[in-house]
This record gives structure tokens, C-alpha cells and sequence, in this order.
């Protein structure tokens, strides 16, 4: 990896966007492609100086507000806000992927899980980790996306997966409820959830943040979500969260089809 990848993006992605694309006429006398600095800098709302000291590498240690002010100014995508927060990261010699895995459930647990079936069961951590499922929770969730990833994290999808909206119909709910659960885990000294806080403030923007920095209420342990499923339709599922006595504070979260939906669920869950 080169000395100044971070300073090299941010410069690439500064050219590459028109000054239409922000509001800022073409003019006909402009000597580089793409915003100058000094348009970029207002903005973003920092100061020329400091962005120059960025992009030759001069600085580089720009805070989580920054960066995400910088990202809202370039119309980063999730992907590349994702990559500027790693870039960054790895500059400074913070993990922010990789690493150690999150611990799995003990054998009893998942055993335990087993025996949730046909009611949707998922083990959790702090962070939102999907640790491990059964196989009702497997069939709710699988068409929807969550569980693309290697490591799947219900936070993450939630606020960077353009599919979410549509797999949560009170997605606004949702998201305060994933951000307040994060929240809550950074204050108490979690490294993992305040380290994807901090990613999901550049990741997401302020969709993300403004939530985070405000939480409305401590997350619930019981309340009922809405899922949009392909082929069982909308299905209100109440839920109920058990704490698992363990160092991983992991926590399993169990859904209760309302009667009106327990027709289609078990449609969904049989063999």
C-alpha cells in the first residue's frame, strides 16, 4: 500500500466530481477536472488548508465528522464511504476489519436454537453480528439479503443496503432501534459496536449519526417488527430478547408470529 492512499482518494474523488453535480456552475476557465479545492472545502465546510493537508498527506487523523462531511460533498457511494473510513483506519494502524471473528455460541446454545423451531431464532452480539440462526429464521430472512455477507450484521444492512426499506415497511423504527442499540454498547465501552458506529457514520451519513448522537430511548428487548417477505407478503412478528450469560453479552431474540400471520410463517418454515 502506497504512503498516501487516503490523500490519493480523496484528491481522485474530488476530480471526478462536476461542479454541476453540486450546484456550482462549469464556468470555462477551470485548469483541473472536477471540483476545486477551495469549492470542495465550503462544501464540506473545513478550510482549504486542511483539505490540502489531507489530500498530500500531511494529516492523517481527519475525525469521523470530517470524513463524513467530506463524503457527503464527493456523493460518496456506501461502497466508497466504506472504503474511505478503511483507508483511514489503516493510515493510522486501527483494525477496522479483520481481525479477531466474533465468538460463536457455545454448543448448548445453538443447540437451544435448534429447538426454536418453527419460530424464527437468531443469536446476536453487542454490534448486531448475526452469530447464528435456525432454520425458521433462515427462510424469513434468506430472500431479503441479510444474510448475503460472510458475517452478517443487521445494523450494517439496515443502514447501507439499499434493500432495507423495502424489507422493513417501518424502516424508520428499525433504524432508530439498531442505533440506539449501538449507542447504548459504545457507552459502555464496546470496541467493536463503537468502532461500526464510527464506520456507519461515514457509511450511511447522517441517517446514521443524527440517530447515534441522539438516541430517542434505550433499544427494547420486546416489541413486534414488520417484515416484507417475497412470498409470504407483510408479517407482523412480535419478538422477545434473552440475555445468554456470557463474557460476549450475546443475547438471543425469538419471533412470535401474531395470530393473523401464523398461517403464512408456517407455510414459510415447513421443509
Amino acid at each position: 500500500m502506497g504512503e498516501n492512499e487516503m490523500g490519493a482518494f480523496l484528491r481522485a474523488r474530488r476530480e471526478a466530481v462536476t461542479p454541476a453535480a453540486v450546484g456550482l456552475p462549469d464556468g470555462t476557465r477551470r485548469r483541473t477536472p472536477g471540483l476545486r479545492r477551495g469549492e470542495l472545502a465550503t462544501i464540506a465546510g473545513i478550510s482549504v488548508e486542511y483539505l490540502t493537508r489531507l489530500e498530500q498527506g500531511r494529516d492523517r487523523r481527519p475525525s469521523t465528522e470530517i470524513l463524513a462531511a467530506l463524503a457527503d460533498a464527493l456523493h460518496l457511494t456506501s461502497d466508497e464511504r466504506i472504503h474511505l473510513y478503511r483507508l483511514t483506519k489503516t493510515v493510522t494502524g486501527n483494525v477496522c476489519h479483520g481481525g479477531a471473528p466474533p465468538s460463536r455460541p457455545r454448543t448448548t446454545v445453538l443447540a437451544l436454537l435448534a429447538r426454536m423451531d418453527p419460530s424464527p431464532a437468531v443469536i446476536m452480539n453487542p454490534p448486531g453480528d448475526l452469530l447464528a440462526h435456525n432454520t425458521a429464521y433462515r427462510r424469513l430472512t434468506e430472500p431479503t439479503g441479510l444474510l448475503d455477507d460472510e458475517t452478517p450484521n443487521l445494523a450494517r444492512f439496515v443502514f447501507t443496503d439499499p434493500r432495507a426499506p423495502e424489507v422493513f415497511p417501518e424502516w424508520d423504527r428499525i433504524a432508530d432501534e439498531r442505533a440506539a442499540d449501538l449507542w447504548a454498547a459504545a457507552s459502555l465501552g464496546d470496541v467493536p459496536s463503537a468502532r461500526l458506529a464510527e464506520e456507519l457514520s461515514i457509511a450511511a451519513g447522517t441517517s446514521f449519526s443524527d440517530r447515534f448522537r441522539s438516541p430517542a430511548a434505550l433499544p427494547a428487548r420486546t416489541g413486534t417488527h414488520q417484515w416484507a417477505h417475497p412470498t409470504a407478503g407483510t408479517l407482523t412478528l412480535p419478538y422477545e430478547t434473552l440475555e445468554i450469560p456470557d463474557s460476549d453479552e450475546q443475547r438471543l431474540l425469538v419471533y412470535l408470529p401474531a395470530d393473523e400471520n401464523t398461517a403464512a410463517l408456517d407455510q414459510l418454515t415447513q421443509p
